[in-house]
């Protein structure tokens, strides 16, 4: 793999000429930047799914790799700031998780506000967006994972395809998911159609490219063998695709 470029706010990964596919991982990492820390109140947070998605990163560059293409993952947690959320949403940072205060998001001023958008959320969409725009790749795929319990539920499915308007590719690469034995259901247990495919789908329609989401559950990700697996029915998919 070479690295193209590692900034504060992003990573790029280019393996190859590929123009398959164009691969983001929003949620990548649950690292602060220079000039923030965790208050020790969050230090929980941390190492949660609050602040990142486990197993995302290593999925997306084992994809880049398997695939021959690019990468553009985030660096900063979405704590900070989430890039998956417009500018002006709620829940671009967050108040509260697991029913407690966020401390880091408690009481932000305009000018902290305004740090972190040009520091970390602004760079990432609009490295996304020269990626997305330079590279030919018919289809972008963002890549996320999902905690094996919510709110005190567990969550039997195994795999989500996200999709707002490609109904036919998300039933397609659900269905041979599903014929490879995952539990797989579209638009869950989130969905693309209220907003939840963001940040690849907005580089996405400005470019006329199609756009997907896989959600992963993380307890399953984050394991290599069943990762290893996944890696391979993804790439078929990908590789029989005609866009």
């Amino acid at each position: 793999m070479r690295w193209l470029e590692v900034e504060d706010a992003y990573e790029v990964a280019r393996v190859g000429a590929a123009t398959r596919v164009i691969f983001s991982a929003e949620h990548a990492s649950n690292r602060l930047p220079d000039g923030w820390r965790w208050p020790e109140a969050d230090l929980a947070l941390a190492d949660s799914h609050w602040a990142w998605d486990p197993g995302v990163r290593e999925l997306c560059l084992e994809l880049t790799e398997r695939l021959r293409t690019t990468a553009v993952l985030a660096r900063f947690s979405r704590l900070l700031a989430d890039p998956n959320r417009p500018e002006g949403h709620p829940e671009l940072f967050r108040k509260e998780a697991d029913g407690a205060p966020v401390a880091l998001n408690q009481a932000l001023s305009d000018e902290e506000i305004e740090r972190r958008l040009e520091r970390c959320y602004r760079p990432y969409h609009a490295r996304l967006d020269g990626e997305v725009a330079r590279h030919p790749a018919p289809l972008c795929f963002s890549i996320h994972s999902f905690t094996p319990v919510y709110q005190g539920t567990p969550r039997t499915l195994e795999l989500g395809v996200l999709f707002n308007e490609e109904v036919a590719l998300a039933e397609s690469l659900a269905a041979h998911l599903g014929q490879a034995g995952y539990d797989v259901r579209l638009n869950e247990p989130y969905s693309g159609k209220a907003g939840l495919i963001y940040s690849i789908e907005q580089p996405a329609r400005r470019h006329g490219r199609r756009a997907l989401e896989l959600e992963a559950r993380s307890d399953l990700l984050t394991d290599g063998a069943f990762r290893s697996r996944l890696l391979e029915r993804l790439a078929e998919w990908l590789l029989a695709l005609r866009l």
